[in-house]
């Protein structure tokens, strides 16, 4: 599987040119840590896996208001270990909005993320090195998970109304090529 994700970090870095500094610490990372899909890596960080999810019609996506941070963000979470993180962004994203199923939109990373967490009791701070999948929901029926404050579908364009968020407005741009 740690040969999958390489390929497919590649892969991403291929399709995102410009994007090419956040793949080489996504390969950094994966190279250097053996345990980098654990949360016992926090030296600089350890991969999550995020689930960009597209209401049927497309035009809006699902936002959690993520209880720990504070803030409107697509839903996700920990690896916990494993690498396939497709199936990760899958499983948050199921958990988190109460959906019975997600279509993934393709089986390549939608987009990558390195973001800061500040330290909390024990855990020091460190990164979350993201990498987020794209979904189609079946319906717009969620259920509030204890993970969050609300769920709410954001239509696309209106976004920027909901979060500032730089990476929420790159996954945005990016959704038209998701689309047929």
């Amino acid at each position: 599987m740690r040969e999958t994700l390489k390929r497919q970090l590649e892969a991403y870095g291929a399709a995102w040119p410009e994007e090419q500094d956040v793949v080489t610490r996504f390969l950094a990372l994966l190279a250097s840590r053996q345990d980098c899909a654990t949360r016992a890596c926090t030296d600089p960080g350890h991969l999550t896996g995020s689930a960009w999810i597209l209401a049927p019609e497309g035009d809006a996506a699902l936002l959690t208001h993520h209880r720990k941070l504070n803030l409107w963000v697509q839903l996700g979470g920990h690896a916990d270990g494993e690498l396939d993180l497709l199936a990760v962004a899958r499983r948050e994203g199921l958990e988190e909005s109460g959906l019975p199923s997600l279509e993934p939109l393709a089986l390549a990373p939608f987009d990558l993320d390195i973001h800061r967490i500040p330290a909390r009791g024990a855990e020091p701070a460190h990164e979350h090195f993201d990498i987020r999948f794209a979904f189609r929901a079946p319906s717009r029926a969620v259920v509030v998970s204890d993970e969050s404050h609300d769920l709410a579908w954001v239509e696309l364009d209106r976004m920027a109304e909901v979060t500032a968020e730089a990476s929420i407005a790159r996954m945005v741009r990016k959704s038209p090529s998701l689309l047929p």
